[in-house]
């Protein structure tokens, strides 16, 4: 591709994988947990990315690219490898683990975008858009997470809700 807005039709399609990732990770992890409450959440925050999804694509359309519309091998591999130790372990802080730490990395692609210089103007604010609710993901699920290391008893287990 030789359009003028190369640069900045990869970064989105780079961005909407990972969203996509952490989508269907939160639906994964809706269907993994027993918590009613969790799954609400979860359920709710995969709605949410999939919002972020159809907003980044259609900034790319608006770019004159094709918008990314699957998410990553890798991120699937690492789905099927926390849906195996969740069936081992049968730990709710597991599943919140794993997704505070998809968390992490999507907030950090996020603000490495953000810091990229080569972004056009308009760009970059569709993309601290984004980030926005990004970010509100990511601290709800850090919270929780610290909020559950907090309710363990004496042999790491968590109390009953």
């Amino acid at each position: 591709m030789s359009s003028p807005n190369h640069h900045d039709i990869h970064v989105l399609n780079s961005l909407i994988e990972t969203t996509i990732d952490s989508a269907d990770g939160y639906r994964e992890a809706a269907k993994e947990t027993d918590k009613p409450g969790f799954r609400t959440m979860f359920e709710a925050r995969s709605f949410e990315r999939q919002q972020v999804t159809a907003d980044l694509q259609g900034a790319v359309r608006t770019l004159g690219g094709e918008p990314e519309d699957d998410g990553t091998i890798l991120a699937k591999a690492h789905r099927a490898f926390l849906d195996v130790k969740h069936a081992l372990l049968r730990d709710e802080q597991a599943v919140v683990n794993s997704v505070e730490n998809g968390e992490d990395f999507i907030k950090a692609k996020f603000e490495g975008a953000l810091e990229d210089s080569a972004v056009s103007a308009t760009t970059r604010e569709t993309i601290r858009r984004a980030y926005t609710t990004v970010k509100d993901g990511h601290d709800q699920m850090r919270d929780l997470k610290h909020s559950l290391e907090g309710q363990k008893d004496a042999d790491g287990r968590l109390f009953p809700n």
